[in-house]
This record gives structure tokens, sequence and C-alpha cells, in this order.
């Protein structure tokens, strides 16, 4: 279902079809400004809805957010999981390969690490904000078994710290999306997410 679609009135739509589409709304909106500053008003305008055909679906605003994490949540890790699976052979190229499709992700969601960080910067706990710590976890556990792994496999020094090293595996992909949202350019990740996860992979794999 692509974001086009949206320009149309969207009509007898499943609800997991409406879920889709308010979802894509949301991430089109968040890439075009500050992801706290959009209303329920907004979201209907740009699919074409009024604010109670909209709540027809979602019986709050807090409802359509959990519904944007989840969303979100589930297609990542989707795609983290599959990148895994096709680099099974090595934890180190596993690693690499869930580096570059975290990057495409973003690149083609941009709003996406704009909601993220909003949601964390929130002082209440939200069922949003509980999704997103759930998502973490989740990439945690998925990047402490392939650490673990490499360690095993001999591919990742043994004096490395597992947990350190899934720290900074995610903390570099930030560190790349927060410069490409400061230059309003998420395309530029293509170009220096090769180099960063080369330095990164220098400290932790194995010397020969």
């Amino acid at each position: 279902m692509g974001l086009a679609f949206m320009h149309n009135k969207p009509k007898n739509l499943s609800a997991d079809e409406r879920r889709a589409v308010t979802v894509e709304a949301i991430i089109e909106l968040a890439a075009e400004q500050n992801p706290g500053d959009i209303t329920t008003a907004a979201i209907a305008k740009r699919m074409n809805l009024t604010q109670g055909a909209l709540f027809r679906h979602f019986p709050s605003k807090d409802a359509i957010w959990q519904a944007a994490m989840e969303w979100v949540a589930e297609r990542l890790l989707i795609r983290i999981d599959k990148a895994i699976m096709q680099a099974a052979e090595s934890p180190l190229i596993a690693l690499e390969a869930v580096f570059m499709t975290h990057i495409e992700f973003v690149v083609a969601h941009p709003g996406v690490p704009r909601m993220l960080f909003g949601e964390l910067q929130r002082s209440e706990d939200t069922p949003a904000k509980r999704m997103v710590r759930t998502l973490l976890a989740g990439y945690g556990e998925r990047l402490t078994m392939l650490i673990e792994a490499g360690k095993a496999q001999g591919e990742l020094a043994l004096e490395v710290e597992t947990a350190a090293a899934a720290t900074l595996f995610i903390g570099t992909i930030q560190g790349l999306v927060m410069q490409s949202l400061l230059a309003g350019q998420p395309q530029r990740m293509h170009t220096h997410a090769p180099g960063a996860f080369a330095i990164y992979r220098r400290g932790i794999e194995r010397t020969r």
C-alpha cells in the first residue's frame, strides 16, 4: 500500500488497512513537522477524512500513536530478522546486514526516527512510549545474540563487552540519523553508513 493511496479518500477499508493508511499519514506528517505538533485534525486532513471518521477507528489520539509505534516496531523487526536469516552463516556479516537494513528503513521513512525520539522525550508513560521501549528491547536482544554468536565462532574479540557493543551499534545508527535530520538530507545516510560500520567493525572484530 503506497503513500500515494492517501491522496484519495480511503473507502471500504478493513481495520488493518485503515490502520496502515493512518500510520502512513502520521509518518508523512512527522517527516514534515515536529511530531508533537501533529493534531488529529491534521491526520484526518491528510487522509481526506473528518475527525469523526478517524475516531470511529481509534478511540483517542494516544491510540493512534500506539498503532503507529506498533507498525514501526513490527515492520523494522521483520526486516531485521530477514537480514539476520539471509546472513546466518556469519554473525559479523549479519550485524552489517542489520545495520544497513536499519539505515534503509530510516531513509524510506524519515518521519520514523523523529516519532521515536519524540516519544522517548515525553515525561508521561504512554502506550506508545512503552511500545518504543519494547522495540528497543527486542532489537537489543537480537544484537546480543549476534554478538555472542560472533564471539563463540571466533569472528569477534572475546574481550568485547556485549552490552556495550550493542549500545554502540544503536548509537552509531542514531548518530547518522541525527546528522541526516539536521541536514535535512536522509539520503546522505547511504553515503556515510558503510564507513561508519567499518569503524564499528574494527572495534569488535577479532584480529587474526
